[in-house]
């Protein structure tokens, strides 16, 4: 797929090629995201997000909520899924249109970064609320939906990586490289799988 002009402006799919002679993006249409993050840090990241995680579940096998907590515990635990699941979603759904053709990569990589704040509020939130519902861990579905949890942590940090992958190639004259795209399209599969998987489970054990 080619880049083409419309009214002054590029329109990006995942294959762009320039032909000569024609203007590539504009620099107002970059996002300002400043400095990458380093690899270090996303990996140290992810270490703490496995001790937190491990933390939670000690801390929710010590903890005994009364009926008025554990409701409110469950509600926050619902807003949490559909904060997360529905900014999961947005960004799902901007990438699908570039790869069709129908957005700029830098629309998706804007979009991508404006949702990550809901995005880790939403497992904020259903981390700290299921510290109140106490789940019983010694079933093997609660065991998934932790490891789902945690896939979709460290999968998200994954995907900070790939985003700042992407911006480095979205002007490339070759375009966005397979295998890049490839990496993309498997993260994007793991986001969806842990949060709807997550979502299921969660539904199945509030209605033995």
């Amino acid at each position: 797929m080619q880049s083409t002009t419309v009214r002054g402006r590029a329109v990006l799919g995942p294959r762009q090629a320039r032909e000569p002679g024609q203007p590539a993006l504009a620099v107002e249409d970059e996002s300002p995201d400043g400095a990458p993050t380093p690899s270090w840090a996303l990996v140290a990241l992810g270490v703490v997000a496995c001790a937190v995680l491990a933390a939670a579940c000690w801390t929710a096998s010590h903890v005994h909520a009364d009926p008025p907590l554990r409701t409110a515990a469950r509600f926050l635990h619902l807003a949490g899924l559909i904060v997360g699941l529905g900014a999961v979603l947005a960004v799902d759904w901007f990438a699908l249109l570039w790869l069709l053709g129908r957005r700029r990569l830098s629309d998706a990589l804007q979009t991508a970064c404006a949702l990550q704040t809901p995005i880790w509020l939403g497992l904020g939130g259903l981390v700290l609320s299921g510290l109140f519902l106490r789940p019983d861990l010694s079933s093997p579905l609660t065991l998934v939906k932790l490891g789902l949890v945690l896939a979709v942590m460290l999968n998200g940090l994954y995907a900070h990586w790939l985003g700042q992958r992407l911006r480095l190639v979205q002007e490339h004259p070759a375009g966005v490289p397979r295998r890049l795209l490839m990496q993309t399209g498997i993260a994007a599969t793991i986001s969806q799988g842990g949060w709807w998987g997550a979502g299921v489970i969660g539904f199945l054990n509030s209605h033995p």
